[in-house]
């Protein structure tokens, strides 16, 4: 068996925060460290507030996210708010500066009715002239397309297990991509298979959302180091302000 705890520790080996080795990481980490109080949307066990904190953020840090198993590993420092839901079923009226979604997290807001209710939740959350930052993959980029088994990755999890990760794809329909994530044992053994949908939004269509829900795009870029969205790029930056 591969349990939820296992899966939710096997991320944080594949994917450690590290502001020093990924852009991305020091990205939303300088945002974090110049505002006063924080809210992670989707923030998984929480290695981007652990790491704030660890930093010498003082202030407010607050951290959702459905997944209880990653949320226990958050919950290991106890000196930040955690919150188990999604955006939509809190109710914070503006008591934060910035509110994030890294680590592509924007995407798992699949459905129109959703991404409407969380982007309201959010601005609601923020105080007048708050910001919003997140990113999603680019769809022109079709990254997608290099999630199969021929890219699979082995590891050695915490307790010494070898274990074998891949991913390959089910469906593209319209601009939502349905795939699976398998864990098995080198052998081939199957221990685990999730499964997950994405949504690909490109620049109007994103950008028509926010404005929607109350928001001013304030920069939007296509690299993590604040270079223009161009036919190439494979990543959306987006901040957005409330308005």
């Amino acid at each position: 068996m591969f349990s939820d705890a296992d899966a939710a520790a096997l991320y944080d080996l594949m994917y450690p925060w590290d502001v020093a080795r990924y852009p991305s990481d020091a990205f939303h980490h300088d945002l974090v460290m110049a505002a006063d109080a924080v809210l992670d949307v989707g923030c998984g066990t929480g290695s981007m507030l652990h790491h704030a904190r660890e930093r010498g953020h003082s202030g407010r840090l607050a951290g959702i996210d459905p997944n209880r198993a990653a949320l226990e590993r958050a919950r290991r420092r106890t000196d930040i708010e955690w919150y188990e839901g999604t955006a939509a079923d809190v109710s914070w009226d503006r008591e934060f500066d910035l509110a994030t979604m890294a680590s592509n997290a924007f995407q798992c807001l699949v459905d129109d009715d959703e991404l409407r209710a969380s982007l309201a939740a959010i601005r609601t959350a923020l105080r007048d002239g708050g910001r919003f930052s997140f990113e999603t993959r680019h769809p022109q980029a079709r990254a997608w397309e290099g999630w199969n088994p021929g890219n699979a990755a082995d590891v050695v999890d915490a307790s010494g297990r070898a274990l074998r990760v891949w991913h390959e794809v089910e469906s593209v329909v319209g601009d939502v991509v349905t795939f699976t994530e398998t864990t098995a044992e080198p052998g081939g053994a199957v221990l685990r298979v999730d499964r997950t949908s994405l949504r690909f939004l490109d620049v109007p269509a994103l950008n028509a959302f926010l404005a929607e829900a109350g928001f001013a795009v304030e920069g939007q870029y296509g690299d993590w180091f604040r270079g223009p969205v161009t036919d190439t790029s494979q990543v959306i930056v987006t901040i957005a302000r409330r308005t």
